[in-house]
């Protein structure tokens, strides 16, 4: 998948080609839907198949002091749109600027002069421009004038019929309810970044830990998890079964959430490398003990129970 963070100049190979809109913050089942539309589109039509993103997601822009929210920050975006088997993926960057583009301007710039859509696909709640003053409508009329079809993407539901989206993704994940957040994306929730120093005090009890700040992720529910920790190594990525806490550490006076994972049976320095971890099952919440042993005591059942979890 090739990888553009600009429309402009782009090669005759891309241009023309059907093209996905929208956040896509998550890559659950409904965007999914709207990108296999795009790629049908693209197959019947014989051009290539793209998807339109923005980064940062323009609520960072308009609601800075939001608390994070995010499900997929870009460089796991990019990863599940190119398993999805997309040509091309456009970042386009969402500033003070680009905010100011009307829906007709966007039109023009984006959708028309840089990549020559030749189709157009997005959800049917998909706004743009400056004050959302484009629409689905806005879309189809302007794709009468300009020459590009336009296919609007109904709400894709799941077995109790509610309508999947991003924000229902966020509730869950704050209940702590992984695995009904994992039927929505279609896949387990995933944080990653550079393994950092902690304080290392899991070392002293057998427990190594890989500590990783978790920064603008959409905090899940605070607490221990069965994991799923993926070592980048080269190309590849080697995964490991584990244990993992998310939260402040109340026991050792910890004030700053974040994510700490001891992967099992695993020998190896972490230090620096990048790592994925995937939540697959909610085991207990973050709570107090009273003293570090009876920390220990409790991370020792826990990752037994991690181990029967991922074991099943």
């Amino acid at each position: 998948m090739l990888i553009y963070r600009h429309t402009t100049d782009l090669p005759a190979a891309i241009r023309g080609c059907a093209v996905a809109l929208g956040n896509f913050d998550g890559v659950h089942q409904g965007h999914r839907a709207v990108i296999e539309t795009a790629k049908d589109a693209a197959r019947r039509l014989g051009v290539p198949a793209a998807v339109l993103t923005f980064e940062p997601h323009p609520r960072s822009l308009f609601r800075p002091d939001d608390t994070p929210f995010r499900l997929t920050p870009w460089r796991i975006k990019a990863r599940l749109v190119e398993a999805l088997g997309i040509d091309a993926l456009f970042e386009v960057r969402f500033d003070e600027d680009f905010s100011r583009l009307t829906a007709e301007e966007f039109v023009r710039q984006i959708l028309v002069d840089g990549l020559a859509a030749s189709h157009v696909v997005a959800g049917y709640d998909f706004v743009f421009g400056h004050k959302r003053g484009g629409d689905m409508e806005f879309l189809r009329a302007a794709g009468e004038r300009f020459g590009f079809q336009v296919t609007e993407v109904r709400p894709v539901s799941g077995p109790d019929a509610t309508a999947y989206s991003s924000t229902r993704v966020r509730r869950l994940l704050e209940a702590g309810e992984v695995r009904e957040a994992a039927s929505i994306l279609g896949h387990d929730w995933e944080i990653e970044g550079r393994v950092d120093h902690g304080d290392k005090r899991g070392r002293t009890i057998g427990f190594p830990t890989a500590n990783i700040e978790l920064g603008v992720y959409q905090r899940p529910r605070l607490g221990v998890y069965a994991v799923m920790a993926g070592v980048d190594e080269g190309s590849r990525t080697v995964w490991h079964k584990g244990v993992a806490n998310i939260g402040r550490r109340p026991t050792v006076g910890g004030v700053t959430e974040r994510l700490e994972t001891h992967l099992f049976d695993f020998d190896g320095d972490l230090y620096g490398k990048h790592l994925r971890v995937r939540l697959c099952h909610f085991i207990r919440p973050e709570i107090k003990f009273e003293s570090f042993q009876a920390l220990k005591d409790q991370i020792v059942a826990d990752s037994a129970r991690a181990r029967e979890l991922l074991a099943g």
